[in-house]
Formats: C-alpha cells, sequence, structure tokens
C-alpha cells in the first residue's frame, strides 16, 4: 500500500470510529456539554493521532496489519466472532455508561475519580506503544503473519508478560468509566477483561501450534497478562 492510500485509510478509519464513538455518547447522554464526555473524546483523538504519527515513519507495516479488515485470510473462526461480539459491547457499554452517569445520574462520582480515569487511560496509551514499539506483529487479528516473516518476541515486555497488549488494556478499561462518571460501567471492564484474558488462552493456543519457539517462549515467560499473578 502507498503512503497516500495508508495515510487515507487511516484518516477515515479514525473519523469513523472517534466520530461514531462520540455521536453514540452525546446522544445516549442527552447532553453536548457533557464534560467528561468531551475529555474522553479529546484524549481518544490525541491518542489516536499520536499512534499514528509515532507510527506512521517507524514502522508503517505494522500500521498496515492495524488498518486490516477483521476478517483475515487464516483467523480463526473463533477469533472472528470475539472481534465482532467486542466491538459490539464496547458500543453498547459506551450507551449505558452515558446512561447511568449523564441522563439517568445512577452513579455518583467524584471529579477526583474522573481525573484518575484520564491518568488510566493515558497509562494504557503509553503502555501500549511500549508494546508496539517492541512487537511489529501486533496486529488485531489472531494469525501468523507468515508474508511478514513473524517470529517470537521476548523482549521488551514480552520479557514480563505474554501478552502485555491485553495487560496494557487493564488501565484504560478502568479508567474509562472512571472518567465518564459510571461505577455500574466497571462492570463492562471487568466482562471485557474476562473477555480478552479468554481469548489469550485460545491465542496461545494457535501460537503454540503454528509458530516456531512459541511454545518454549510460554515455558520462559510464566505470566499471561499480570507478572506473578496470571
Amino acid at each position: 500500500m502507498t503512503e497516500a492510500k495508508l495515510i487515507l485509510k487511516l484518516v477515515a478509519q479514525t473519523v469513523v470510529w472517534l466520530g461514531l464513538m462520540a455521536v453514540l455518547l452525546f446522544a445516549a447522554a442527552g447532553n453536548w456539554r457533557w464534560p467528561q464526555a468531551w475529555a474522553f473524546t479529546a484524549i481518544f483523538v490525541i491518542g489516536s493521532i499520536g499512534f499514528s504519527l509515532w507510527l506512521m515513519p517507524r514502522d508503517p507495516a505494522l500500521l498496515e496489519s492495524r488498518l486490516k479488515p477483521l476478517d483475515q485470510p487464516g483467523q480463526p473462526l473463533w477469533d472472528r466472532i470475539f472481534l465482532l461480539s467486542i466491538i459490539a459491547f464496547w458500543f453498547v457499554w459506551l450507551v449505558l455508561m452515558a446512561f447511568d452517569a449523564e441522563r439517568w445520574h445512577s452513579s455518583h462520582v467524584p471529579m477526583m475519580w474522573n481525573v484518575l480515569g484520564a491518568i488510566l487511560i493515558f497509562a494504557g496509551f503509553a503502555a501500549t506503544v511500549a508494546v508496539l514499539r517492541a512487537n511489529s506483529y501486533a496486529a488485531p487479528a489472531v494469525r501468523i503473519q507468515k508474508e511478514r516473516g513473524q517470529h517470537v518476541i521476548d523482549t521488551g515486555p514480552y520479557a514480563l508478560v505474554r501478552h502485555p497488549m491485553y495487560a496494557a488494556a487493564i488501565p484504560y478499561l478502568i479508567g474509562i468509566p472512571l472518567l465518564l462518571g459510571s461505577w455500574y460501567g466497571l462492570i463492562g471492564s471487568a466482562i471485557i477483561l474476562a473477555g480478552v484474558s479468554a481469548r489469550s488462552i485460545f491465542e496461545e493456543r494457535t501460537l503454540a501450534r503454528e509458530l516456531s519457539g512459541y511454545a518454549d517462549y510460554m515455558t520462559r515467560v510464566r505470566y499471561r497478562l499480570i507478572p506473578g499473578v496470571w
């Protein structure tokens, strides 16, 4: 893919994704002046632009792989179902948090927790940068990228846990409901984290079977998501 096409695809997907999240949040809240939702939108806009500006010159092949469709050749059926399900749940989760925090006012989250939520989201983004720096094969779909010569990565955060991308999601999945002001949103965080934890198990089975050296890597790095815990 040429650089111009890559940029066009990146801009289109980013605008659609962020725009849809913003519209769902504000429409469900019934308040276009909801400050927490504006903060959420601003953080994700800044994060998306920052990721793109950093990744484009550094690893355009990784950026291109992350922009590919979720349904890819060689991807297991269970992973296609998982990705579609988690995206659908993500949008439902945002809508329910908007109702909870702003329309129903059923959660009363102090401002200090909103600020902590924003900090956790940025922390998750920063951890994701460390993962992408270490692993040029960190695409959304579970598949062996033979066309790119994929091999086992065991440096950087991969020396600590086997799935640092999922570990990086923990702080921002907790931070989102805190920022938006929805205690009940933490239930959705737990559901998503349970889903990605289950996915990590199935993903490892695929990698151990199809990626040379991964089974040995699993014996050297004991923990999946949290060092010393699991």
